[in-house]
């Protein structure tokens, strides 16, 4: 007597992939203020550069956080452009953190912002790709 071929579990997500995930959470806000302030200190910008820029930040945001749901999924897409996303978020605050002409309130807004944001960014990265979030994402 043969029994019926049983349907494939999905893996419980781990708890580093929802830590992880509440890592970048967290961070998101804290870089897109990070933006905010950079193009608003900015010399020479006008009232329509202003509007264009938001509005692309507005457009990343929401990429972000589509790819944040698609990774509580289990979608390893998500996880790589995030991933990609991250790193070069984490570069463009490094950098960005070296550059002159920003008011001490601004040096000192972008400067927190952007550290405590590409270290929970590093944060979620590193819990994403530990050995028991890889088994999680098998989409």
């Amino acid at each position: 007597m043969t029994q019926p071929p049983r349907a494939q579990q999905k893996p419980t997500r781990p708890a580093d992939v929802d830590t992880g995930f509440w890592l970048w959470v967290t961070a998101v806000p804290l870089l897109a203020a990070n933006y905010i302030v950079d193009v608003v200190v900015a010399e020479n910008r006008s009232g329509l550069a202003i509007a264009i820029s938001t509005g692309f930040l507005v457009v990343i945001l929401t990429l972000v956080v589509t790819f944040l749901v698609l990774l509580r999924g289990g979608y390893r897409l998500a996880r790589t452009l995030l991933t990609a996303g991250g790193l070069a978020s984490m570069v463009s605050v490094s950098f960005g953190l070296f550059l002159t002409g920003r008011p001490t309130a601004a040096a000192v807004i972008f400067a927190v912002t952007g550290i405590v944001g590409a270290v929970l960014i590093g944060g979620g990265i590193y819990l994403l790709h530990r050995k028991e979030s890889q088994a999680f994402f098998t989409r």
